[in-house]
């Protein structure tokens, strides 16, 4: 609260002091914490600015001070982990499609396990900014980011089928839509840990075993 003082400096200098006070790390602290539960709770499209700065006890103009919209403060929360997540995932990619192509199909398995594994581990350890990015992202530019994820599934999906044709497999010819489907499928289930919220044991015996369901299906589709 500013008192109104008949000298201008001491105005100026009470100002000044309450601008101070709120352009500290708990103030932001405080309003991304408040904006995580009204997120989780309304999504990004029903989320309140009002309600965030309420909860969070600072002004509007404390709010300003960080960031430039509801849009910004969403993806102050979400984007580092948007950024481990597509990260780790492109560098399994990317490392498996640098191998010699004669080591590929016996790196396949465990190149996309541990990747998996690894995913399953960060999702449990960041459940609820991991569930805003995955599940309350609508309305943000975050909110075809699994799809982002499947199409690179589905383009490296395909190379893998070429690379086994030149290495003398007689596999069929799959329909880049069929691949879709499926990849689209599998990322469901795996994130399925994160909408039910399940406990880490669970989730990742879960998913082993997605995997292996998976797995058994790709054998039967690239049988001769």
């Amino acid at each position: 609260m500013i008192i109104p003082i008949y000298n201008n400096n001491v105005i100026y200098h009470c100002y000044v002091e309450v601008a101070m006070q709120e352009n500290t790390p708990d103030t932001l602290n405080k309003i991304q914490k408040a904006a995580l539960k009204e997120f989780l709770d309304n999504g990004f499209l029903g989320a309140s600015l009002r309600q965030i700065v309420k909860d969070a006890g600072v002004t509007t103009g404390a709010f300003y001070g960080y960031f430039s919209s509801k849009e910004a403060l969403f993806a102050s929360i979400v984007e580092p982990h948007a950024a481990a997540l597509m990260g780790r995932f492109m560098e399994a990619q990317l490392s498996f499609a640098e191998l010699p192509e004669k080591d590929q199909p016996e790196h396949m398995g465990e190149a996309s396990g541990s990747c998996v594994r690894w995913m399953v581990d960060y999702i449990c350890e960041h459940r609820d900014p991991v569930k805003l990015l995955l599940c309350k992202a609508e309305g943000t530019s975050y909110e075809h980011f699994v799809h982002g994820m499947v199409e690179v599934e589905v383009e490296h999906t395909l190379r893998y089928m070429d690379v086994l044709r030149r290495l003398g497999h007689d596999i069929p010819v799959l329909d880049q839509s069929l691949c879709h489907i499926i990849a689209s499928a599998m990322f469901g289930g795996i994130f399925e840990i994160v909408i039910h919220d399940m406990p880490h044991e669970q989730a990742m015996r879960d998913v082993e075993q997605l995997r292996a369901f998976y797995t058994a299906g790709w054998m039967k589709l690239m049988s001769p």
